[in-house]
């Protein structure tokens, strides 16, 4: 896909304050002089780096009218030792979808800021990521949802349709349950051919048929607040309301607040 003309001189600005930054040693690259004149990485060992020409890189930091693969974009993320967020931006600019996006199950650290903000809240509250799966969770989220943060599921999907469990907790399982994976395809729209995505799904239509009957429903709702009803094994029925945010900085997370409602 071409990149847009207002971001060419974006892109090559970026990719060049990203190649000046980046040590030699780092990219794995051997210094041949201690005198370099270049502070970071020389455009050739870029290029070299993820095999394409050295005219066809710096045309892309010129802000040339060039396509760029996803493949190659990839390439270039990894050359220059992009993080998540950088290696995001990457795509972003260029209109591309990530063909290795970061791993939801774990393998992506938990970002420092949102890790203690579920502790920070006086009342049940957790945090999932961009497939919601459960991240962190304050000890009030972990005694209400005792049958979910207790377990080894941190999928909120697999927990809904897979734990015989979640039907008792959940007060009117089957209306609940349709409203959680409308809510979770709209979310996730933004996702597809996510090999993440993908592998949640498909194992949720082996194993489940009521996700089955409800995906091929192909209903779509925003998340939206309001009461919530829990039969817990231990305090019986319990009522609360849910608000659902976003964290600044970091779309792909939701924090969970679920404050006593009246009931």
């Amino acid at each position: 896909m071409p990149i847009a003309p207002d971001q060419r001189p974006v892109l090559g600005a970026f990719l060049r304050a990203r190649r000046e930054a980046l040590p030699p040693e780092r990219a794995g690259v051997m210094r041949v002089s201690a005198r370099r004149r270049t502070p970071g990485l020389r455009r050739e060992e870029v290029a070299q780096l993820c095999g394409i020409s050295t005219t066809w890189y710096t045309w892309a930091e010129q802000g040339r009218d060039i396509t760029l693969s996803a493949p190659t974009l990839g390439r270039l993320a990894d050359a220059l030792r992009l993080s998540p967020a950088e290696r995001a931006y990457l795509f972003e600019l260029t209109r591309q979808k990530d063909p290795r996006p970061p791993d939801p199950a774990g393998a992506e650290s938990l970002p420092p800021d949102l890790t203690r903000l579920p502790e920070l809240i006086d009342a049940p509250a957790y945090l999932l990521d961009r497939l919601w799966c459960v991240r962190a969770a304050n000890a009030r989220a972990r005694h209400l949802f005792t049958g979910w943060l207790a377990g080894p599921e941190p999928n909120l999907l697999r927990y809904v349709f897979l734990d015989p469990a979640a039907r008792t907790f959940l007060e009117d399982w089957d209306d609940r349950a349709h409203r959680i994976l409308a809510e979770f395809r709209a979310d996730t729209a933004r996702l597809a051919d996510d090999p993440a995505l993908e592998r949640i799904v498909a194992a949720l239509l082996r194993d489940s048929p009521d996700f089955a009957r409800f995906w091929t429903g192909h209903a779509v709702l925003s998340r939206a607040g309001g009461p919530r009803r829990f039969m817990h094994p231990q305090d019986g029925l319990l009522v609360h309301d849910q608000i659902t945010l976003i964290p600044a900085g970091h779309p792909d997370y939701k924090l969970v607040v679920l404050p006593p409602g009246d009931g």
